[in-house]
């Protein structure tokens, strides 16, 4: 399994709502400045399904992120399968003003394990910069 954490400086609310708006979704999920999330599906709900498009800007490379949620409990967990049958979980720990965010995943076979934890840093680290820098 791969582990990746960060801790955000900001409400539960803030970055629950941040982690699973689509809208949102779009301007975090990138791990490199030259990638772009173009489209971002989330029903959020056990058995709904969501997907997000990656691509990197130029066309030259990019993939679809999809499954199904297996559990959820909002606040604090949510658990996916994806169309690979590979498992995931994010984990949000409320600590007052601060959410410590927790990714855990199956790497897949075909990518190296330490690209896939590095590509999925990136995005974390997005993501906290993203809430931290967002006045909603």
């Amino acid at each position: 399994m791969i582990k990746v954490q960060n801790t955000i400086n900001a409400s539960i609310d803030k970055v629950w709502d941040l982690w699973t708006s689509p809208e949102h979704i779009k301007n975090w999920n990138v791990p490199f400045e030259n990638w772009h999330t173009p489209h971002a599906e989330n029903d959020l709900r056990v058995g709904g399904k969501f997907k997000f498009t990656m691509a990197v800007k130029d066309g030259s490379d990019g993939f679809d992120f999809e499954g199904i949620y297996t559990k959820i409990d909002k606040f604090s967990l949510i658990e996916y399968e994806l169309t690979d049958i590979r498992t995931a979980s994010v984990r949000f720990e409320n600590m007052g003003a601060e959410v410590k965010l927790t990714e855990t995943f199956e790497p897949e076979t075909k990518i190296s394990e330490e690209m896939q934890e590095q590509f999925c840093s990136a995005i974390i680290q997005k993501f906290k910069e993203y809430v931290e820098n967002n006045k909603r």
